[in-house]
C-alpha cells in the first residue's frame, strides 16, 4: 500500500520536476542574484523598492526550490494501473468515460496522482471525491459520489487501462 506522505506521480512528472529544479537552481537563481546586485547599486537600501522586490523574489524562489525538493524526495513513481485489478476496472491511470445521469452529458477523465491532476484537462486525482468514487468500478455500473458540490450520479460507459 502506498505511503500517504508520498506523492504519486508518473516518471514524466518526476523528470519535469527535476528539470524545473535544475533551471531554478542554476539559471533563475543567477538572475535573481543579479537583480539584487543591481538594486544594491542604487544606494540606500532602506528606501530602495527595487531591492525589496528582488529580495522578495529571492524568497519566493527559495520557497519554490524547497517545495520541489520535497516533491522529488517523496515521489512515488506509479505505473499506469494496478496490476492486480481486472483490466476493465477503474484504477490509477485509467481513462474513464462517464455519463452524468443528472445533467445528461458525457465526460472523460484520466485518473492520475495528485501531482498531475488538472481538472480542466480532464485529469483528476485518485484522491479527489470523483477519483475515489470511480475507483474499483467497471463499465456499465452506476456510481453515486458525495462531492463538495453535492451528490453526483455517473454511469461508467467505458474504462481504458494501458
Amino acid at each position: 500500500m502506498p505511503n500517504p506522505s508520498r506523492f504519486k506521480m508518473s516518471q514524466e512528472r518526476l523528470n519535469a520536476l527535476k528539470e524545473e529544479l535544475l533551471y531554478l537552481e542554476t539559471v533563475r537563481e543567477k538572475e535573481v542574484a543579479e537583480q539584487i546586485k543591481e538594486a544594491r547599486s542604487f544606494g540606500d537600501l532602506s528606501e530602495n523598492s527595487e531591492y525589496d522586490e528582488a529580495k522578495a523574489e529571492q524568497g519566493k524562489l527559495y520557497s519554490k526550490i524547497a517545495e520541489i525538493k520535497v516533491l522529488i524526495e517523496n515521489a512515488e513513481v506509479i505505473d499506469n494501473l494496478d496490476q492486480d485489478a481486472p483490466k476493465d476496472t477503474v484504477t490509477l491511470g485509467s481513462v474513464v468515460r462517464v455519463r452524468d445521469l443528472d445533467e445528461d452529458f458525457e465526460e472523460t477523465y484520466e485518473i492520475v496522482g495528485s501531482q498531475e491532476a488538472n481538472p480542466r484537462l480532464g485529469r483528476i486525482s485518485d484522491d479527489s471525491p470523483v477519483g475515489q468514487g470511480l475507483h474499483g468500478h467497471r463499465a456499465g455500473e452506476t456510481v453515486v459520489i458525495n462531492a463538495p458540490v453535492g451528490e453526483l450520479r455517473f454511469e461508467i460507459i467505458s474504462v481504458e487501462n494501458n
